[in-house]
């Protein structure tokens, strides 16, 4: 089984890496956990429960994978017997233990056929045991044959933007040269409530139109390569009404659903940094094409998939060389005065502070105060996601302080003349 860890783990780091984490600091049993015991903040028995999990959750595992050669697995294999059926384990110099799977029941059926199935379907099966509560869990994974990829970002690009508020998916057809061709939403109505199962229905009836679309199109997919925590603080709610909509939502479910029955049908996923895409679609491609901030949020992620970058259009650039501290004070008295939720009062005025010290930083000398950054280059940072968070604060948060700006319309000037109202 040491080859099939040392496997596993090269996964984990993998996943990390891809995800811009460093994997120097991953911590096998779970970070959460480990930061839990080292406070140590319980004593007694609920200490000891903790520990407990510590442990299994280090140790208590064993993966062993697949062998398509032997089509099936050659060190954890499901045997049926007249009984029930037992999971064969190899426990070296060709011995083995047997282990009764309860595979247990839902909605009143048995899972029992489902284990015979696996066994007696020819495929390769990964088997992972996990210890939990004192009680060993088997999860079996078979792989899955996909057809090769006939439709690619060659043919142009779908940009898909999720939104648990409003609940819809976005979507933007651009073209191989990342011109904008079409773009819609998908309503999704049914997965503000309901129980977890019909909402796993509907997650994959809504992948499917997804997919449907590409595939009539003939265009590949782009979607984000979603951090749950940070797309969890996007949108027009937050604290208790955000996390209910958070929960019955679920992000990260339905974009692998997407990417599954994207690669059953050979069409291309591609997935890009999320990064600032709401905040460019809003500022650059809804007073552009007046189309809603999520159909703009789309067609950047589409056109991020091509591989384009977003240059700062020549308006908005003109803004952002002649802010300073002074306009940014205002902005803050403005805020002050007009937000009414205090802990989104704090939010705003601490981005605030953050865009005064960037544009301190490029324009003037330390300890000196902030001026006008007219005649400063700011072409080589021009496609610099801190220059669309400066715009953000300048721009967007005069008009609407309070509330997510959704109406762009009202960019459109601001946009071609470089001048946005101020507060007084």
């Amino acid at each position: 089984y040491v080859d099939d860890a040392i496997m596993k783990a090269k996964s984990v780091l993998e996943s990390c890496r891809e995800r811009d984490e460093n994997p120097s600091k991953v911590i096998f049993g779970g970070r959460g956990l480990f930061e839990r015991l080292k406070k140590r903040h319980i004593n007694g028995k609920a200490y000891e429960r903790l520990k407990q999990e510590w442990q299994e959750r280090r140790k208590g595992n064993l993966y062993s994978r697949d062998d398509r050669s032997k089509k099936g697995n050659l060190n954890t294999r499901i045997e049926i017997y007249e009984n029930g059926a037992r999971l064969r384990i190899n426990i070296g110099e060709r011995k083995y233990a047997y282990a009764r799977i309860q595979a247990g029941w839902k909605k009143g059926k048995s899972r029992e056929g489902l284990l015979q199935a696996i066994s007696t379907c020819g495929e390769a099966y990964s088997v992972e045991l996990k210890l939990k509560n004192g009680k060993v869990y088997a999860y079996f994974t078979i792989e899955e044959d996909f057809p090769e990829v006939v439709v690619t970002k060659e043919n142009g690009v779908i940009g898909i933007d999720i939104n648990a508020y409003p609940n819809h998916i976005a979507w933007a057809e651009a073209d191989v040269n990342g011109q904008l061709v079409s773009y819609g939403k998908i309503p999704m109505p049914h997965l503000a409530s309901g129980n977890s199962n019909e909402r796993e229905y509907f997650r994959w009836q809504y992948a499917h139109e997804v997919v449907r679309l590409a595939e009539e199109k003939k265009k590949a997919i782009v979607i984000e390569r979603l951090d749950i925590r940070d797309k969890g603080k996007r949108g027009d709610f937050s604290g208790r009404e955000s996390r209910r909509i958070r929960h019955n939502f679920s992000y990260r479910s339905l974009l692998d659903k997407v990417k599954i029955l994207a690669q059953r049908k050979g069409i291309q996923v591609i997935e890009v940094d999320p990064a600032y895409t709401s905040v460019i679609g809003l500022l650059k491609y809804t007073p552009q094409y007046m189309i809603s901030k999520d159909e703009a949020a789309a067609y950047v992620i589409a056109r991020r998939g091509l591989g384009l970058k977003e240059q700062i259009p020549d308006g908005y650039m003109a803004i952002v060389e002649h802010l300073d501290a002074g306009e940014l004070e205002g902005l803050k008295e403005h805020v002050k005065k007009t937000v009414k939720n205090k802990r989104l009062r704090k939010k705003r005025l601490r981005e605030i502070d953050r865009v005064k010290k960037f544009i301190q930083s490029l324009g003037s000398e330390p300890g000196e105060e902030s001026r006008p950054l007219g005649g400063t280059s700011l072409g080589a940072c021009s496609d610099s996601y801190k220059l669309w968070r400066v715009l953000k604060v300048a721009v967007v948060m005069p008009l609407s302080p309070e509330r997510v700006l959704r109406d762009g319309s009202v960019l459109r000037g601001v946009l071609f003349s470089g001048q946005v109202g101020r507060p007084g």
